[in-house]
This record gives structure tokens, C-alpha cells and sequence, in this order.
């Protein structure tokens, strides 16, 4: 049905990221979050400049973050993971992000 083709479908959205505003978290962390979802599902944007260390532990709740690296080296506290990775960090782990090199990243949050 044409009804439920692509911007005439009932929810779809756009936007292009550079009319999203940017939001520090940390020095040298920058948040855009493209899209939120009736349920707090998130989509967003995230920029580490080089040298840039999250500020404490990054917990993931209620629900799961998923991680793809579009650029650069992301480092997770522990391991490197070099521009497309993807990661899975399951409800209620914890990382510190941090990147050595800088990196931009997609993060997607079913949960909220």
C-alpha cells in the first residue's frame, strides 16, 4: 500500500545531522541525538575529540546501547575497536568510553 511507503507511513521521520544541536557531556564529548521514540528508544550521534575520557562509568540501563564506530579508534576503557565495529553492551554493563585518536560514533538505544 502506498499508505505505508516510506514518509507516508505513520512515524516515519528524518532529519539530517547538521540541524541537530550538539550537547557537551564531558570535555571533548559531544552528543546529537537524532531521534527518540515513543518508548525513549534513542538515536544519536556521539563525537570523542582525541585524548577525551568519559567522566566515570557509562552504564547502560534500562536497556542495551548499540555501537557502531563510523570513524576513528573508540576505546572502551579496555580494548580499541577501529572505525566499522560494531558493539553490543548489554543492559546493565558498563564501559568508560574514551578515544586516544578521536572517533565519531552511532549509538542506538532500543530501550531507552
Amino acid at each position: 500500500m502506498i499508505d505505508n511507503f516510506g514518509p507516508n507511513a505513520d512515524g516515519y521521520e528524518w532529519v539530517w545531522s547538521g540541524d541537530v544541536a550538539e550537547r557537551q557531556l564531558f570535555p571533548g564529548i559531544r552528543v546529537q541525538v537524532l531521534w527518540t521514540g515513543r518508548n525513549g528508544a534513542k538515536a544519536a550521534l556521539t563525537t570523542i575529540e582525541p585524548g577525551a575520557v568519559w567522566g566515570g562509568e557509562d552504564h547502560h540501563s534500562p536497556g542495551p546501547e548499540e555501537v557502531f564506530v563510523i570513524s576513528g579508534v573508540f576505546n572502551d576503557g579496555v580494548n580499541d575497536y577501529p572505525a566499522g565495529t560494531f558493539l553490543h553492551a548489554p543492559a546493565n554493563s558498563w564501559h568508560v568510553p574514551q578515544s586516544a585518536t578521536g572517533c565519531e560514533l552511532f549509538l542506538f538505544y532500543p530501550e531507552g
